[in-house]
């Protein structure tokens, strides 16, 4: 039976095991571009800077702040740490986080996805409870296919 393997693709996920240099730790844009990295958000060598603002703005105001902000508060945060940025830019790199199940929003405001989160202000919780909830289906349905071969 020939199975299109295309459509058995429910999403891809991206996370890059990265070294942590001492380059990487001088510099909030570094260790921006780090993240940005790391999570797939970009590619090794991308030039553009468009993605790693709005992470680093979402990152902002998630983790200092604690707060989830606006469009307009993120032009704001990103216009005074990076230079200005067009609102449509913004909206798009927001859907491509989105997208990448790094973002939501809801009633304007946009936030690192945190399923299973008791404190979405808090990264290194933010950071467990996210890989969890990206790697653990995957892993599971590894695990099942593997007893399937098993049995066979």
């Amino acid at each position: 039976m020939e199975v299109n393997e295309s459509k058995l693709i429910e999403r891809e996920l991206t996370i890059r095991n990265l070294r942590m240099t001492k380059e990487v730790t001088e510099t909030r844009r570094s260790l921006v571009r780090w993240l940005a990295l790391s999570l797939g958000v970009i590619s090794p060598g991308e030039s553009r800077l468009s993605a790693v603002s709005v992470l680093d703005a979402i990152l902002y105001f998630q983790f200092s702040e604690r707060k989830d902000p606006s469009v307009e508060e993120l032009m704001t945060y990103i216009t005074g740490a990076w230079g200005a940025i067009n609102e449509k830019t913004l909206r798009y790199h927001l859907l491509q986080l989105k997208k990448a199940n790094i973002v939501d929003n809801a009633k304007g405001k946009y936030f690192l996805l945190a399923p299973d989160v008791g404190d979405r202000y808090d990264a290194e919780m933010w950071v467990t409870n996210y890989l969890d909830s990206q790697v653990n289906p995957i892993k599971e349905k590894m695990i099942n296919a593997l007893k399937e071969l098993k049995s066979r």
